[in-house]
């Protein structure tokens, strides 16, 4: 290998784990303010019942966590996928992208879900330390 080749590789794996890094801190964010007992109350205005913060909100930290240390990534970032999708379309009605109650933030979350959930975590990840876990779950 050249050393162009090497330092592109490296790159890759640095840029996978800021993605990873930066898509599950959003989302450890996110689901921890939504254990406050103040969104349970906004849960009815959207349609759904208040016993649904606690799965919510362990829908969105668990994944954030398992795709900053990488493992089952792909499957974490499906679920944050869907997760974005019912904010873009549910929460926020699709309405506009950008301005009040714009979803231009969601889209970037979500495809950055979607990219981490096509190319997987990468090589700095406890997947790739863990060589016997199926590549589905990396």
């Amino acid at each position: 290998m050249t050393t162009a080749e090497i330092r592109d590789k490296i790159l890759n794996d640095v840029v996978f784990i800021g993605l990873r890094s930066a898509l599950g801190v959003i989302f450890i964010l996110h689901g921890t303010s939504k254990l406050d007992p103040g969104f349970a109350n906004n849960l009815p205005s959207m349609g759904l019942p208040a016993e649904l913060q606690i799965p919510i909100a362990l829908a969105e930290l668990v994944p954030g966590i398992l795709i900053i240390i990488g493992i089952l990534s792909r499957l974490s970032a499906s679920m944050i996928s869907i997760i974005m999708l019912g904010a873009i379309f549910l929460v926020k009605g699709a309405q506009s992208i950008t301005g009040k109650g714009g979803i231009e933030i969601d889209l970037i979350l979500l495809v950055s879900a979607i990219v981490i959930m096509i190319v997987g975590p990468g090589r700095i990840s406890l997947a790739q330390i863990i060589k016997r876990l199926p590549r589905c779950l990396h």
